[in-house]
């Protein structure tokens, strides 16, 4: 096991105070605790956020809403993320963290809205269609 791990195997969560958010995108599904007066840690699904996404890009949107507000070393977080793509999951990451902020304090929400981070987006994968080769793409038409 890595530092990392190890730090996270003790549970500095414990019988802490934290405000709860809950955020969903596609068919990904996430559940954020904030913790007041921490230092900074973010852990997601018990691994900390650069190995579990392991992508840069991942990284900072499931950051944004505690970046737009600079408030990224003011709270310990704790995540639990299921279903859908890594994509799918760091922007369900982020609604949750907006979320939970919100109920923190209800000042930020106009930023947070402002930057489109408070925004559901409802959209999912569209069913196939029968005689079709996917949701809408028809097989090839041949003249003879």
């Amino acid at each position: 096991m890595s530092a990392v791990e190890l730090a996270i195997d003790k549970n500095p969560f414990k019988g802490r105070k934290y405000i709860r958010g809950v955020g969903r995108r596609k068919s990904a599904s996430a559940t954020a605790q904030l913790y007041a007066r921490g230092s900074g840690t973010f852990v997601v699904n018990k691994r900390d956020l650069s190995v579990y996404f392991g992508r840069l890009d991942l990284m900072d949107i499931a950051r944004a809403s505690l970046e737009k507000l600079g408030e990224s070393m003011a709270y310990d977080i704790n995540i639990t993320v299921s279903g859908g793509g890594s994509h799918g999951q760091a922007e369900a990451i982020r609604l949750a963290i907006a979320r939970a902020l919100i109920l923190q304090n209800k000042d930020v929400k106009p930023a947070l809205r402002a930057a489109g981070f408070v925004t559901v987006d409802r959209r999912v994968k569209e069913r196939k269609k029968p005689g079709k080769k996917r949701a809408r793409r028809s097989p090839q038409w041949s003249k003879r």
